[in-house]
């Protein structure tokens, strides 16, 4: 009874064509808008319209991370993630990052160009001294430059390909993370030069998140917004896992206070105030379109597994055999 008192669940109401208000479950994930809208990229897809002068969400200091760290703890909060913007331009990132490991398992997600040596190796000593995981998202958006760079910018693939080997040198198995902006009948054959291109690199176990374009910010701009009729209803929501959206169990801060979830920030009603703990138990209305893209993928902050070795060892296999064999149609014809 605990247990199913603590899942989200929907909250009645008699307007049929209203959006469906979501009372979340329990608090499982903390997110932290360390760096707030703040990146050294410029990329052409950032539902957030992240860059180097956009302030909208400024830095997040030690002290207000460390002070939410603790409030935390008594809600019950399972792990953390740290995002921007772009984490590492926070001179005290590494800092950061080591105190989240004293608190719980910590995700940071980055776009890799900034990784030195000066980070890696304290937070490969830090997570080594923490009984809890130490995650590297690393984003990138083509297997190779002139897939990638379009989209991130000129020299892009290749700074965050030098993070991705170093955080490899130091133990560490990053997932790699990209948005899908192909055609959905190319996936398998992207796929397969995304495992090729990272076991070239030197990493037998790849992990790769696909996820899907949220069409708000630059990407909206890009190719345009969500449809009117692309928003959530009650009905589709009848017999759905609601812990399957990002809002049922997890609160975002930032400098100016917490929001619903990580991709609403530019969203006026996605601020639920100043107090953790009365944000996370704030009901919330699903009547955006970026809400419609989380209820049709589902999980889609969440990090995945990674693969058994063997797994892993034969998906490199598959996907070099297929490009040879695509290689090889494309020499006879």
């Amino acid at each position: 009874m605990a247990f199913e008192a603590s899942r989200p669940r929907l909250l009645p109401h008699t307007d049929p064509v209203a959006a469906p208000v979501l009372a979340p479950g329990h608090l499982d994930a903390l997110w932290f808008q360390v760096t707030g809208t703040l990146c050294n990229l410029r990329c052409a897809h950032c539902f957030l319209s992240c860059a180097p002068e956009n302030e909208a969400f400024g830095l997040l200091s030690v002290e207000e991370i460390r002070a939410r760290l603790e409030e935390s703890v008594p809600l019950g909060v399972r792990e953390y993630y740290f995002t921007g913007g772009e984490p590492f331009l926070h001179p005290r990132i590494v800092e950061i990052l080591s105190l989240a490991l004293s608190y719980g398992p910590t995700t940071v997600l980055t776009n890799g160009t900034l990784l030195r040596p000066r980070h890696v190796e304290p937070l490969a000593a830090a997570a080594a001294a923490s009984p809890w995981s130490l995650e590297f998202r690393l984003s990138l958006d083509g297997f190779d430059a002139d897939s990638n760079d379009p989209l991130r910018g000129a020299g892009s693939f290749e700074r965050a390909m030098d993070g991705f080997e170093l955080l490899l040198r130091h133990g560490f198995l990053p997932i790699v993370t990209i948005v899908r902006t192909w055609d959905p009948d190319a996936e398998p054959a992207v796929y397969g030069r995304f495992v090729a291109e990272l076991a070239a690199r030197g990493c037998t176990r790849p992990r790769i998140k696909t996820m899907p374009a949220l069409r708000i910010g630059c990407e909206a701009e890009r190719i345009g917004g969500y449809r009117d009729y692309e928003r959530v209803t009650n009905e589709m929501l009848e017999e759905y896992d609601l812990d399957q959206l990002v809002c049922a169990h997890s609160r975002v801060v930032t400098d100016r206070g917490i929001w619903v979830c990580p991709i609403l920030l530019d969203a006026p009603d996605g601020d639920l105030g100043d107090d953790l703990g009365e944000a996370a138990a704030a009901p919330y209305a699903l009547a955006h379109g970026a809400c419609h893209t989380c209820w049709m993928h589902g999980a889609i902050c969440a990090n995945p597994g990674a693969a058994a070795p063997e797994i892993g060892a034969r998906a490199i296999e598959v996907a070099i055999g297929a490009i040879e064999s695509t290689a090889s149609a494309g020499g006879s014809a």
